[in-house]
């Protein structure tokens, strides 16, 4: 009965992160399940702060849907036991495999994809092609055909228009067309790919680490490269990761809210490499691109919505494309449950937990807006404060600045009294808590949601 339990809460929380995650942080962890609480053990100190910091909330509502109330969830480290002496020559315990095997995280296998077991979240058959993203998509093609000049591509744009769409995309057209039969695919996050650098050379592992991304990826996805500004070795490390995959022939795409020219405290070989191929931007969509999503999203989840409130939602919500998706999803699942139809009045009670601008926000709401959600002063806005709920405050102010405003990042900061370096490390900051859903993330997204002109 406790294995039958944390099966179905890893199948949970499977479904709900992202495969890399699922695969390098929970999959190690072993449980014992009680019916109003989960013990989780992992294989070390590393792990367990990692699980603890950034999943505990994940794993606690899967284990509420699983058991029915919310459980206690605590986690301690798996202590090993203690096997007898082998007859085998002293020496032998010294080699890397055991300690390799010691730290419980898959090294080999967690970030690779192949043609048998494709993780797929997206097609190209169902993202929506409009003026705002439209070379993004015929580059993205085009690196799948072979009809690209080059084996290179990055997209930017801000969060929520597409990049990760575009990236799975690729992933899943090569793994469908290629003529390999095991063609191996590295699809993971730039933060990703540093943590398990780390587990790496902790392992005594980083050779192994640097042959499975060096020589054995014919295709490199990589999101997020903005997460190593400031970490040379991490630099270092995907540079020569780029230089090889390059002597290969190897495929790769790269994504980030920032243009290479953009990124702060990047060794500048590194930016050169960032933008030795196609640079793609994908802008915010306008209304007729964003009416297609809304319908397009519908059919997938099989209902009609009428033209009216297609067109309400999107007109109401128009600077991301994932928000418009979450509200068409909600608003369809609450007339399912209520038995009712699709209507104006459900529309617009949905819509009511979302940003519903039909102009972008000024710079002048925006700090409005954060000064009266933190309850804080523009002047504290703009302090030199390094109190914990200002630096919060001002980094959101960055992250919807940029959003919102046609503002660069150096006068972005010059507003808030802050540097260019401050401001994108101020972005990546929130980002992160927003995609990575932690507690504090989805109070991040409710203050950005709730944004008005």
């Amino acid at each position: 009965m406790m294995r039958d339990s944390w099966n179905k809460i890893l199948k949970f929380l499977e479904k709900g992160l992202n495969p890399g995650l699922y695969k390098v942080w929970i999959k190690p962890l072993k449980a014992e399940v009680s019916s109003n609480s989960i013990k989780l053990y992992a294989p070390n100190d590393f792990v367990a702060a990692w699980v603890r910091d950034r999943l505990m909330e994940n794993i606690k509502e899967a284990g509420e849907q699983v058991l029915g109330t919310s459980p206690k969830v605590e986690i301690g480290v798996r202590k090993s036991v203690e096997k007898p002496a082998a007859k085998a020559a002293p020496a032998k315990p010294a080699v890397a495999r055991p300690v390799q095997t010691s730290m419980g995280l898959p090294m080999m296998s967690s970030a690779v994809v192949n043609t048998r077991i494709p993780r797929w979240r997206f097609s190209f058959d169902d993202f929506v092609i409009g003026e705002s993203n439209r070379l993004a998509c015929a580059a993205s093609r085009s690196l799948c055909d072979n009809s690209l000049p080059g084996d290179q591509l990055f997209m930017s744009s801000a969060p929520g228009l597409g990049k990760t769409h575009l990236l799975h995309s690729i992933g899943k057209n090569l793994c469908a067309s290629s003529n390999k039969k095991h063609i191996s695919i590295a699809c993971l996050t730039a933060e990703e790919f540093a943590n398990r650098m780390v587990l790496a050379l902790k392992a005594g592992e980083i050779s192994r680490f640097k042959s499975e991304f060096r020589d054995n990826v014919d295709c490199l996805l990589l999101e997020d490269i903005h997460f190593f500004q400031g970490k040379q070795k991490m630099q270092d490390e995907i540079l020569e990761t780029l230089k090889s995959l390059q002597l290969r022939g190897s495929k790769v795409v790269m994504t980030s809210s920032f243009l290479p020219r953009e990124l702060d405290k990047v060794d500048q070989q590194l930016v050169s490499r960032f933008s030795s191929g196609l640079l793609a931007l994908i802008s915010t969509p306008d209304f007729e691109t964003r009416k297609k999503i809304v319908e397009s999203k519908a059919m997938r989840l099989g209902t009609h919505v009428p033209d009216s409130i297609s067109e309400l939602l999107a007109d109401r919500i128009t600077t991301d494309v994932r928000q418009l998706e979450s509200c068409l999803q909600n608003l369809v699942l609450k007339a399912r449950l209520l038995n009712r139809d699709v209507s104006q009045e459900l529309a617009w009670q949905v819509l009511e937990n979302y940003s519903i601008a039909k102009a972008a926000p000024s710079y002048d709401s925006i700090v409005d807006h954060i000064c009266s959600s933190y309850e804080l002063t523009p002047e504290q806005l703009r302090s030199k404060s390094r109190k914990r709920q200002i630096v919060l405050a001002r980094n959101t102010a960055f992250f919807l600045a940029r959003k919102h405003t046609e503002l660069s990042l150096k006068d972005i900061g010059t507003r808030l009294g802050r540097r260019h370096s401050t401001v994108i490390k101020g972005i990546t900051n929130i980002e992160r808590e927003i995609s990575l859903q932690t507690p504090l993330g989805r109070q991040l997204q409710d203050t950005i949601d709730r944004l008005t002109p």
